[in-house]
């Protein structure tokens, strides 16, 4: 838990049952008192809505007074088949529609329906990410990658116009090459920024913590621009003088 999360009086969390055209799935969602807007996390590869790295970034958006929503992406089935046969896990289509029926049931929600959206996409969760900002321009207004690859969402990168993030290890050597691709391919205002020491899980000490402060002060920015003016030690902290590079192009 990060110390920091009980000085910010939070909504109860509580578990949320999804119910998309395709499936039933399940999530946590969080909502602080006030949220200006609301991050839909993406998981990676073989991972769910209990995977330790995206719930530790969400308590730092939740700090940040952000929302979050933690969903599965398969149903219990299809993961236990996914476990022998990985049949799922790439299915970049079928992931991207779930995630893209989640932004529908967001806001479908009443106390959800009014609020900005983010996404956070980790691994293959990134692909998902910004082919479901793809296909909802008009409710996804920020999309961050977490060593992620951003390139498997093909085509949907012309059509992304949500800013977007991409945050990689710089000791991830064979991922960076894919992020920059992808990179050069987004025509919506983006940036890729390397984390040193971090390698493809953000494993290293302080890498995570690193990640997770970049994502949050872009969903700060973009969700909650008024939020920049806040004291230091929230969401005006910046790690930018801590990283070996920063690229980044404008639509």
């Amino acid at each position: 838990m990060n110390p920091a999360s009980s000085q910010r009086p939070l909504l109860e969390s509580h578990d949320v049952r999804l119910s998309l055209p395709d499936a039933e799935l399940e999530g946590s969602l969080t909502l602080p008192k006030r949220a200006p807007g609301l991050v839909l996390f993406a998981h990676g590869s073989g991972s769910s809505r209990h995977s330790p790295r995206n719930r530790y970034v969400a308590e730092i958006l939740q700090d940040a007074g952000l929302g979050t929503l933690l969903m599965d992406l398969l149903t219990r089935d299809e993961d236990a088949v996914d476990q022998y046969t990985r049949q799922y896990r790439f299915d970049i289509g079928l992931l991207a529609n779930r995630l893209t029926g989640a932004v529908d049931w967001l806001e479908r929600l009443p106390e959800a329906g009014e609020l900005s959206i983010g996404l956070f996409g980790a691994s293959t969760g990134a692909a998902a990410a910004l082919q479901a900002a793809a296909a909802r321009p008009d409710r996804v207004q920020a999309v961050v990658s977490r060593g992620g690859r951003p390139d498997l969402a093909g085509e949907a990168l012309e059509h992304v116009q949500a800013p977007t993030l991409l945050i990689v290890g710089a000791a991830d050597t064979p991922v960076i090459p894919l992020n920059d691709e992808a990179l050069r391919r987004l025509q919506a205002h983006a940036e890729m920024r390397l984390v040193p020491g971090a390698s493809h899980l953000f494993e290293e000490p302080g890498t995570l913590a690193a990640a997770s402060a970049l994502a949050r002060d872009w969903f700060v920015r973009h969700l909650a621009p008024e939020a920049n003016s806040a004291s230091p030690g929230t969401v005006g902290f910046r790690v930018g003088a801590e990283l070996d590079d920063r690229r980044s192009r404008s639509g």
